[in-house]
């Protein structure tokens, strides 16, 4: 395979909804690039982008697959990314590295779910988009529909550059405005013919032709200036202004195909080619310290990977975006995350399933390897040995989706820990933590068909059952009001016994509050809490009821009850703790006769002191369709949310609210069936808030028949 330089590699990914035709285009992409010498489909289960066991039988990209194809003397890479919104952490992964996106509509549906998402994601990360209206062969296509739609949704930038002459079943030719002809397009893999543009056809292309010229003519000043003078520009100029104004998203082209078909699919290569400005040509990319690196094949070599996966008969493949100098078979390189020495064993191009074995690439090249030590998602990797090169990491989207998760067999609990690891080195967004607070494994994502596909990779792949199930809530106590209390722990069994006894004076702690003046305090300890909130402990013993050497074990004993709530075993916060008093016995006194004593004694108190149970409250931001706002609205008041503020985002409406942790589970499955899969939403901690009284007793309720349960 030829070594392509960084000015003859396009990078571009292939986003868009979930039945857009995006991985029958890459397969046609890569046909045409003579990459793979015969197009397979999703329904023959045979596509080189799709080719996971869960892919092949859901019939849907699971995980962004990355291909090329070689077109004329340029190498153009394509990421292949899925539709569904649940696997948004793949696009984000695909747009970090790219140079342009080409975004496909179904002609047959128009603007989509996945369409917006896209587009979305595209105006986010400032990347320059392309518009293929595919499928313009299915009985239900509407061009002229779908560009409206288009247009409306997403502004006047949108540009058709090619128009089809016959839309349905009869397709088989577009008007090129660029090329200024008209291309016929034979079904399946026959060559493309260009030909003058009819009479009947030329009304309406010179309408097209003119608002194409204007809108390249923008993209620099000079090109306006003879548009002025002439009216016109020349292909050369018209493809400048393109490129330009593409780089600057001030243009969006359309262009046309039946990926299917493989019907325009040569000529959007070529388009693309021509007009996605080359990796060295982009703003580069920062790293940790601000600093801009530009793609620079004469430089260093350095790579950002972006992408780590376990592949089948080869292990884990890590997939990187070569940003200086040039790699080879065989170099050894570094980690700049640890500094570990790593060698290229192999270098490979690839072609979804398929790789092709490479001795080197350049700068701007997406390429992968294999059997690296420890390389991750978000290294950095170089050729210095002494570097302070790291590259900003992707920005992963929030998870929004929680449950808990546990294996049916306890035999496999390790096992299921060591699988989801692995699960979350492959995919980011798929958070995996254990929380001691709640007893819990959890998992977090991006909806609930995320997680479920990571239940039938657990089911299918790795053998293991596992129930998934509600997380509990993080609550917190905490008190209302000063309270007194003594507790007296004596134990005799023969020999030496247990005693101590301990008095103490609880009071709800807030910033800046007056020390209590009822006991005198001779020393005070602050205690920021892992978990939010403070303990404040006043030693306040006089005349040596207790001795000082007893101090640390009350104080174990207070905390760890503290971190099992004497109301429903939450944290409890924000507490001052005076101990005032007690008894020793010069035998049977230690240390842990005081902590328990003490851990009993505040037991005690907290009951007495007006205890209240708070709960996590979040800020919600939630987008949909503006027509779906007010059944938004109000399911959002049924889970107890309170709108703080509304804005829009084109035709989109967002309803900014604060709502209870606790009323929000399946909220993502909730919002897709009112906004029929089109709203989208982020959460994000605000605070905590006391819960009404209703809810405190019901939760005190269940806490009490937990602990009964479990005698």
């Amino acid at each position: 395979m030829k070594v392509y330089q960084t000015k003859e590699i396009r990078n571009l990914a292939l986003i868009g909804g979930s039945k857009s035709g995006k991985t029958t285009l890459a397969e046609s992409m890569a046909f045409e690039g003579g990459t793979i010498t015969r197009r397979g489909s999703i329904d023959d289960k045979n596509t080189v982008s799709d080719y996971r066991e869960i892919e092949i039988e859901r019939k849907n990209s699971v995980v962004a697959s990355l291909l090329y194809s070689e077109i004329g003397d340029r190498k153009i890479n394509v990421i292949d990314c899925p539709g569904f919104v649940d696997y948004c952490g793949e696009t984000a992964t695909a747009l970090s590295v790219v140079d342009a996106a080409i975004l496909v509509v179904n002609a047959q549906s128009g603007v989509e779910v996945g369409t917006d998402v896209a587009w979305r994601n595209t105006s986010k990360n400032g990347v320059p988009t392309v518009f293929a209206i595919n499928q313009l062969d299915g009985e239900k296509a509407n061009f002229e529909d779908t560009v409206k739609e288009l247009t409306e949704t997403y502004g006047e930038k949108v540009t058709v550059v090619q128009y089809p002459v016959n839309v349905g079943t009869d397709f088989n030719a577009v008007i090129d405005l660029v090329l200024q002809k008209m291309i016929m397009l034979p079904k399946g893999n026959g060559k493309a013919e260009e030909v003058a543009i009819p009479d009947s056809e030329k009304e309406r292309a010179a309408a097209y032709y003119k608002i194409l010229v204007e809108a390249s003519a923008a993209g620099a000043d000079d090109l306006m200036e003879k548009y002025f003078e002439t009216e016109d520009l020349t292909i050369e100029d018209m493809r400048r202004g393109i490129k330009l104004g593409l780089a600057s998203r001030s243009i969006f082209p359309v262009m046309c195909c039946s990926a299917k078909e493989n019907q325009g699919v040569r000529r959007l290569l070529e388009f693309l080619g021509n007009n996605v400005t080359s990796p060295d040509e982009r703003n580069g990319r920062n790293t940790t310290e601000g600093v801009n690196v530009k793609v620079n094949a004469s430089e260093p070599f350095s790579a950002f990977v972006f992408k780590t996966t376990r592949e089948q008969h080869l292990g884990e493949m890590s997939f990187m975006k070569i940003m200086t100098g040039e790699i080879t078979e065989g170099m050894d390189i570094t980690n700049s995350r640890n500094s570990n020495k790593e060698r290229i064993s192999q270098l490979f191009a690839v072609v979804g399933k398929n790789r092709v074995k490479i001795e080197k690439a350049c700068a701007g090249d997406l390429v992968a390897t294999i059997k690296l030590k420890d390389a991750k998602t978000n290294d950095t990797l170089t050729s210095l040995k002494n570097t302070n090169v790291v590259y900003e990491p992707i920005v992963f989207p929030s998870p929004i989706y929680s449950t808990a998760i546990k294996a049916v067999n306890s035999a496999d609990d390790e096992k299921l820990g060591m699988v989801l690891h692995e699960m979350h080195t492959e995919d980011q967004t798929l958070i995996i933590e254990y929380s001691k607070e709640l007893k819990q494994l959890i998992v977090k994502g991006m909806g609930e068909f995320h997680i479920n596909t990571m239940k039938w990779y657990l089911n299918t792949v790795h053998k293991i059952q596992v129930e998934l199930f509600a997380p509990k809530i993080p609550y917190r106590e905490t008190i209302t009001k000063s309270a007194e209390a003594m507790y007296r722990h004596k134990k005799q069994s023969g020999g030496a016994g247990q005693f101590g006894e301990v008095h103490l004076l609880i009071e709800p702690y807030y910033e800046g509050m007056p020390a209590q003046t009822k006991y005198p305090v001779r020393a005070t300890d602050t205690y920021p809490l892992q978990w939010g909130g403070k303990l404040v402990y006043n030693n306040c013993i006089v005349g040596g009821a207790i001795d000082a050497r007893f101090q640390p074990a009350i104080l174990k004993g207070v905390m760890e009850k503290m971190e099992e709530g004497p109301l429903t075993g939450s944290y409890a916060r924000d507490i001052v703790v005076n101990v005032y008093d007690g008894k020793m016995h010069p035998v049977d006194s230690n240390e842990l006769a005081f902590k328990l004593a003490g851990r009993n004694a505040f037991k005690e108190a907290f009951k007495n002191a007006g205890p209240k149970i708070l709960e996590p409250i979040y800020d919600i931001e939630v987008m949909m369709p503006a027509e779906r706002m007010g059944d938004v609205m109000t399911d959002l008041q049924g889970r107890r949310a309170i709108v703080v503020g509304m804005d829009s985002d084109g035709s989109f409406q967002i309803i900014k609210a604060r709502v209870p942790l606790a009323e929000m589970n399946r909220y993502s499955t909730a919002l897709s069936s009112i906004t029929s899969g089109r709203g989208t939403y982020s959460m994000k901690f605000a605070e905590y808030t006391q819960v009404p009284a209703d809810i405190q007793t019901e939760l005190l309720k269940a806490y009490e028949t937990e602990q009964k349960d479990e005698e």
